[in-house]
């Protein structure tokens, strides 16, 4: 049966009684043993990161508190790409942490300046969306050629225009000694061990400390080989159970969740590796199914602006909490950089509506003061009917932004799906000229031209 929160606190160093003297000590990255604890309840911490805890607490808690789908990350100079700690099948149900890394496949047997041409081109792309700079997070390394010199060559060629993260791919135990020591200082995920190969691949993998991507073309045989690879010291690891299909990559990638969640299959509780491109030719198609059934990290075989963009901010919607909207931080906006005579508007700190906002006054040319007012993340409408976005609200973030200071004038354009506001706002901003403008954020510019 799963602990409470309160239940597992009660054996960490915290919750004993008298206190151990290593209580809140923090070395487990959290600030105390009940926040420690509380993560532990939700599957997103792992046991081992307090080392306090005693013999008789670790029996009770090892199977309690192990998250059932282990965490892998792979890192380079600052970089990291993190897959694992799920714990929903559905997002409706709690949030997905983790969201999969999207890499791009290159190989040996290309000539150096394309692949450093290739790669500078997709390192360098970047899509700002409500906020957020969205990125390809790291690059795959194939050994085709099926020669060392020139697998170490790639990786080098690659990291002379990109510092981040790498999937080395080579079922070779000699060609992966080379790709690992032309890839020295970096964390990477070392692809693949199979039947054949895994004791020789579990040993790089110990040696480097680098997680191991696990390869076949079954569920048995998936599980067979982690535990003997687990058995053989590699905790870290990551599954490819070779899909063929998008059908079968669906019906695979939902079992393995299935078996890892529900049945906390631990043979099976690792993530998942992806390679779309080899599905269908329909390869973007096969990506989204990817990002949205369970893959942890995705090899794409080829790259474009417009396919990635699509998948990056499919990827962002699906790995949002839903259960929290996406916020900016309230303030005082400056577009276009305006003057102490140029418009003053107020809208919310939704980011969908801020971004709406701001982008047709800075697409249409317009100067303008943009007031953002804390709503809670919710939309103008939504807000205004929660209560989260009224005059008093409204007043609160003239006065606290200084707005006043900033300009020669005293007037304030409202939305125009709350001009029922503006009565009320008069009356908290004395001296003030409260004007209505449009409901819709597209007829901005033109309100602007026209009425300001």
């Amino acid at each position: 049966m799963a602990l409470s929160g309160i239940q597992i606190y009660k054996l960490l160093p915290g919750g004993e009684r008298p206190p151990h003297p290593k209580a809140n000590c923090k070395e487990c990255g959290f600030p105390t043993c009940l926040a420690f604890a509380m993560k532990l309840a939700a599957k997103q911490a792992e046991l081992s990161a307090c080392s306090y805890v005693s013999d008789e607490s670790k029996e009770k808690l090892s199977a309690a508190a192990t998250p059932p789908i282990r965490l892998a990350k792979v890192s380079s100079n600052g970089h990291e790409v993190a897959a694992g700690n799920e714990t929903v099948m559905f997002r409706h149900e709690k949030t997905f942490f983790h969201r999969p890394g999207l890499f791009l496949r290159v190989k040996d047997t290309d000539d150096l300046e394309a692949i450093k041409a290739a790669v500078s081109s997709a390192d360098a792309y970047m899509v700002n969306y409500v906020g957020m700079e969205l990125t390809l997070d790291g690059f795959a390394v194939e050994a085709a050629f099926g020669d060392a010199t020139a697998f170490g060559a790639a990786i080098s060629a690659v990291r002379e225009v990109s510092d981040r993260p790498l999937v080395l791919m080579s079922a070779d135990p000699a060609l992966m000694e080379a790709g690992l020591e032309a890839a020295e200082g970096m964390t990477p995920l070392l692809h693949s061990a199979n039947a054949e190969n895994w004791e020789a691949m579990a040993q790089l993998a110990i040696k480097h400390e680098a997680p191991l991507a696990v390869c076949a073309d079954s569920l048995d045989g998936l599980a067979d080989l982690t535990q003997k690879i687990k058995a053989a010291g590699v905790e870290n690891m990551v599954l490819d159970p070779c899909l063929g299909t998008m059908a079968g990559a669906l019906s695979t990638l939902t079992q393995l969740r299935r078996l890892a969640l529900k049945k906390n299959f631990r043979p099976l509780g690792y993530p998942i590796i992806a390679f779309p491109g080899e599905w269908c030719e329909d390869a973007e198609a096969a990506a989204v199914l990817a990002i949205a059934k369970y893959a942890g990290f995705i090899v794409l075989d080829r790259f474009s602006p417009a396919s990635i963009y699509a998948l990056l901010v499919f990827r962002q919607n699906i790995y949002t909490n839903p259960q929290e909207p996406i916020q900016v931080t309230p303030g005082l906006y400056e577009i276009n950089k305006p003057g102490p005579d140029d418009p003053v508007m107020v809208t919310t700190n939704f980011s969908i509506t801020y971004f709406s906002v701001s982008n047709e006054i800075e697409g249409s040319g317009n100067k303008g003061w943009l007031l953002v007012a804390d709503a809670e993340g919710m939309s103008v409408l939504t807000a205004w009917a929660a209560g989260k976005f009224d005059a008093e609200r409204i007043a609160k973030t003239v006065k606290i932004t200084g707005i006043e200071d900033k300009i020669s004038h005293r007037s304030l354009i409202l939305p125009g799906h709350v001009a029922v506001l503006s009565g009320e706002l008069e009356e908290e901003l004395p001296g003030w000229e409260i004007k209505v403008g449009p409901r819709e954020a597209v007829n901005l510019p033109q309100y602007l031209k026209m009425a300001v």
